[in-house]
């Protein structure tokens, strides 16, 4: 027995002795990897060590197992004496916690067939519960870029319209399809002269316009540069006028009218009358400043005018001319300044013309055209017969007449006759002829085609154009591109104010092309328009100059924004609506603007009541929705008030009662001037009358009641709980956010009087009375049965109070007892 059992146990010693062999080996394996193969520093610890921190964080469980141990029965206690047993609401969480989370569920064996289908359904709610929170995320996520990208747009309108620098506002224009431009607008200042005298004539014509009066606001305008400005800007006056004094029998877009034959014919021929009769002019100021040379004599007419003319810029026999003379004087000058000035007749009284052959039928013919044009077979004839001979003449002024009769070789500047900028503008618009004519004539002229020579080819550059703003802008006017020409003005400081009242002109006319959308670029191009027209954004244009007196002038601001009215923006709405709503925001004239209610409910007219033969209440709404969006909601009561929006009124004020209710009058007297103004309404609204649903109007008296004394809680020994709390579901949210901080703040109160009434406190003078009268007994049960009311009515309340404020009304409530 003793052998097998010393060989038991040897055999045993032997396999563990190998056991212990291997965890040595594997163990010092280890230490070899820590040690070499690891980035982190070892850490060697004794057993003693380990012992120890074994002990420690064994304590630490225990001790933190007995605090939880403590805070339950704690807990136990607290909710044991009002009613609660813990031990539901134990098992109610623990339900809670046990129950299935919201993730797709396996299926079970088919042989299940009850918890399949049960698993499929669950499966199939759960995806239905996952792709409806997916697109609402989706849609949310859609809206609020949408609502970024409009936000964007509008402030980027404003930033546009001036970037506010060291000394001045720079509107920077560019388009792809146009030229860029950059526009520097003043600082904000009063007006001067010239701009108020402007403002007048502005303001006028809105008074006549909204009496139903005729006005010429181009006459007016006119005749108001004429008492205040220079001569030069008197000039640009007449030009417009003379213009813009079309017979428009329907109002169509203006490009249209300007491309069509006929009204376009009418323009060119307006633009020639004003050129020649400039000419005109200068030629009698040359005569008359050099009388004794120009030996004028003879009738009056414009044949001895030219005659005399030519004596002066002429004296003397010029050689290379052709065809002989007429009075001593060049046949084809003649001819020539004629036609210059205007004066086609006179062309014709030169004598003895028969010799010129075949040409002087093609003069009687154009002199005596209504449109200065012959027909398109003599047309033809005449570039025959320039092609010809006459393209290789001598005669600089033989050449000019033969290329303005048959509009010949339009590339030919004619420099040696056309010495001045206005001579080139008329030669060419001499030289025009319509579409309809290209299948007739090869060398057509067009006026398309003048308008890109002289804004795109030559540009601002050839024209020297900041150096003669005027001189560009009538080259521009003249070939009817009044929009490019507004446009370059406009970015011309002294100019500026004239530049604005130019463009009101031309839009009363009619004739001024406005871009399709108020948010565009001053000036842009529209790839359906022909080509190289340009549309002027009229609405920014106006926005832009009124910025600068919009803040000291703001009634001249709201004359001009009224020239807005009729024209939409991208959103469809009325232009004049919109600007007049960032108007009254930016210069906050609400009253004066929009006008103001009276104690008695009547309302003090504004100055935008003159525009509207009714109530102006839409406008005043559109601007008190604009100013809810911006946070002005003291001022969006006041506006939709006037409005008469009782029931948006309300809305806002309770919203804004109810975040002031459980706070002090603080600094800035927020909650007594919230208080103030709820008390005006509410006292006009029971006056007057209101149309307003009653559950806001009770919404307000009873924030009204609470800011003053609190009327909701059963305080009183009359009161019963479950007739508040009946009452308390009746109340709107605004009121029942409040709810908690009411709570505590009244319980708070009881206890303060609760602690000045019992026995061993200090006691309150005013007490006294009672104390002697033995009712110091009764007023601690009276606080002491308000206070568990409280309680009562707030675990009532179908309401979910925050867990810290109930647990400190609970604590408030046992400190009474």
């Amino acid at each position: 027995d003793f052998k097998v059992k010393g060989g038991k146990s040897e055999m045993a010693a032997n396999m563990n002795a190998v056991s212990f062999d291997d965890l040595v080996q594997h163990a010092e394996r280890l230490n070899a990897d820590i040690e070499h193969g690891m980035e982190l520093p070892r850490v060697e610890r004794s057993l003693l060590q380990i012992s120890e921190t074994v002990q420690k964080l064994k304590s630490k469980t225990i001790h933190a197992t007995g605090e939880m141990k403590d805070v339950k029965a704690k807990a136990s206690m607290l909710l044991g004496s009002n009613g609660v047993d813990l031990t539901d609401l134990d098992q109610d969480v623990e339900v809670l916690t046990s129950s299935a989370n919201l993730h797709p569920l396996e299926p079970i064996s088919d042989t299940d067939i009850q918890g399949f289908i049960r698993n499929e359904r669950e499966n199939a709610m759960l995806s239905a519960v996952e792709e409806a929170r997916r697109n609402t995320m989706e849609m949310a996520e859609q809206h609020q870029w949408q609502y970024m990208v409009t936000e964007w747009e509008k402030e980027k309108v404003k930033i546009l319209n001036h970037l506010i620098g060291s000394g001045e506002d720079i509107a920077v224009t560019d388009d792809t399809d146009g030229p860029s431009s950059i526009a520097i607008i003043e600082k904000q200042g009063v007006m001067d002269g010239m701009e108020l005298s402007y403002a007048r004539e502005i303001y006028i014509r809105n008074e006549k316009l909204i009496n139903g009066e005729q006005v010429n606001l181009i006459q007016t305008l006119r005749d108001t540069a004429s008492r205040e400005a220079d001569a030069s800007i008197v000039d640009i006056w007449d030009l417009i006028y003379e213009i813009a004094d079309i017979d428009i029998t329907e109002v169509i877009d203006p490009l249209k009218l300007r491309y069509e034959i006929e009204s376009q014919m009418l323009f060119i021929i307006k633009a020639r009358s004003c050129l020649e009769r400039r000419y005109l002019d200068y030629v009698k100021r040359t005569i008359y400043g050099n009388l004794h040379q120009a030996k004028l004599g003879g009738i009056p007419s414009t044949y001895h005018i030219v005659k005399s003319f030519l004596n002066i810029t002429m004296p003397n026999s010029v050689l290379n001319l052709e065809d002989g003379l007429v009075d001593d004087k060049p046949v084809w000058a003649m001819i020539y300044y004629c036609i210059r000035c205007g004066d086609l007749k006179a062309m014709l009284n030169i004598t003895d013309l028969q010799y010129l052959g075949e040409i002087t039928n093609y003069l009687e013919e154009y002199a005596n055209s209504p449109n200065f044009r012959i027909s398109t077979q003599s047309a033809t004839k005449v570039q025959l017969m320039y092609k010809r001979s006459v393209r290789h003449s001598s005669d600089p002024f033989k050449r000019i007449v033969f290329c303005i009769l048959g509009s010949c070789d339009p590339t030919d500047s004619h420099a040696e006759v056309a010495t001045k900028t206005e001579d080139y503008i008329w030669l060419k618009l001499c030289q025009l002829r319509s579409d309809e004519d290209t299948s007739q004539s090869q060398e057509i002229f067009t006026l398309p085609q003048l308008q890109t020579l002289l804004i795109d080819h030559y540009g601002e550059s050839h024209f020297n154009a900041y150096q003669q703003p005027l001189l560009y802008f009538r080259v521009l006017l003249l070939t009817m591109q009044f929009e490019a020409a507004i446009e370059f003005l406009f970015r011309i400081a002294r100019y500026r104010t004239h530049s604005i009242h130019f463009a009101i002109s031309l839009h009363e006319a009619h004739i001024l092309s406005l871009s399709k959308s108020s948010q565009s670029q001053l000036l842009t191009v529209e790839p359906s328009d022909p080509q190289p027209a340009r549309r002027l954004n009229f609405c920014r244009l106006i926005m832009s100059y009124i910025r600068k007196f919009e803040g000291t002038n703001t009634r001249e601001a709201l004359q001009y924004l009224y020239l807005l009215k009729g024209i939409k923006n991208p959103q469809g709405e009325d232009v004049f609506e919109s600007s007049l709503s960032e108007l009254v925001l930016e210069t906050r004239e609400f009253d004066m603007l929009l006008g103001s209610l009276n104690n008695d409910g009547s309302k003090k007219l504004g100055c935008i009541d003159k525009f509207y033969t009714s109530d102006a209440k839409a406008v005043i709404e559109k601007v008190a929705i604009d100013s809810e969006k911006k946070g002005l909601f003291e001022e969006a009561i006041k506006l939709y008030d006037l409005a008469k929006n009782h029931e948006k009124v309300l809305e806002i004020l309770n919203r804004l009662l109810s975040q002031v209710v459980p706070k002090s009058n603080d600094s800035d007297n927020t909650r007594s001037r919230l208080q103030d103004l709820a008390q005006s309404i509410a006292q006009r609204f029971k006056t007057v009358g209101y149309s307003a649903s009653q559950i806001r109007l009770k919404t307000l008296y009873i924030l009204l009641d609470v800011i003053k004394n609190v009327g909701i809680l059963p305080l009183e020994a009359r009161d019963t709980v479950e007739q508040k709390v009946a009452s308390f579901k009746q109340i709107s949210d605004e009121m029942k956010r409040n709810i908690p901080q009411v709570l505590l703040a009244t319980l708070n109160i009881l206890y303060a009087q609760y602690e000045s009434i019992r026995p061993g406190s200090i006691q309150n003078p005013l007490l006294t009375s009672r104390a002697n009268d033995g009712g110091r007994d009764m007023h601690v049960k009276e606080v002491r049965r308000q206070a568990r009311t409280l309680i009562t009515f707030a675990g009532m309340i179908s309401y979910r109070i925050p867990g810290d404020t109930n647990s400190r009304l609970v604590q408030i409530e046992l400190l009474m007892n």
